[in-house]
């Protein structure tokens, strides 16, 4: 948490991959560029679980995350304003946070590497097939329980959407590629494409913290 938080200053909700867990990000040499780079800036940090390692942006997760978030922000002077940040798996969550029937308000996501449509991955493999029916409770999950399709029906939001087409585990084209070219809020955010493989090292430089802290300064300027 920045010394600035004295006063009142936004959170940032940090949405983990698949398999990992707060502890992981906060452990991480990578994921620090990025939260380093956040509390710089005068934003305090929420590393959160998501309701568990495999939870895949579910109605429990969600529930969960807003405990969480509730907690957080009554540890701190909030200024009433949140932000998403989602890896891989945590671009569901990080994404159903800022639709309508989430717990608190967002006001803009970025994503790195995310996966937002659900049904797209629930089709992609069977091991997250399971893992989804398992957190969603559901043999096959509804299309009104999609990021995407939910964010698509509902407008236009700020969005910064990092990816790379050469990633073999989220295809970029069919998840933050499509979300921009559908939901993406014009004249804020963008669209950056990145090379090489899923969550690799080019995700996690001076650089791309830069870009993400300069994106929700935006966003309280407004």
């Amino acid at each position: 948490m920045p010394k600035s938080c004295v006063q009142a200053c936004a959170l940032v909700v940090v949405s983990h991959p698949r398999g990992q867990s707060a502890a992981h990000l906060r452990d991480s040499t990578s994921a620090s560029v990025l939260t380093s780079a956040l509390i710089h800036a005068g934003f305090a940090v929420l590393l959160s679980g998501d309701g568990g390692p495999a939870s895949w942006g579910s109605p429990a997760g969600l529930a969960a995350l807003g405990q969480v978030h509730a907690q957080a922000t009554d540890l701190f002077r909030w200024s009433g304003r949140t932000y998403a940040l989602g890896l891989s798996m945590g671009g569901l969550m990080a994404l159903r946070s800022a639709l309508p029937g989430a717990p608190y308000p967002v006001e803009g996501v970025a994503l790195i590497d995310g996966w937002v449509d659900l049904r797209l991955a629930w089709g992609s493999a069977l091991s997250r097939r399971e893992e989804i029916g398992a957190a969603y409770g559901l043999a096959d999950p509804p299309e009104d329980l999609n990021p995407a399709w939910l964010a698509r029906a509902w407008g236009p939001r700020p969005l910064l959407v990092f990816g790379s087409p050469d990633d073999r585990t989220v295809p970029f084209d069919r998840n933050g590629e499509a979300l921009w070219a559908e939901a993406g809020e014009p004249d804020v955010g963008g669209l950056v494409r990145l090379s090489g493989g899923h969550l690799g090292g080019n995700r996690f430089t001076p650089d791309v913290a830069r870009q993400v802290a300069a994106f929700y300064r935006t966003l309280e300027r407004r």
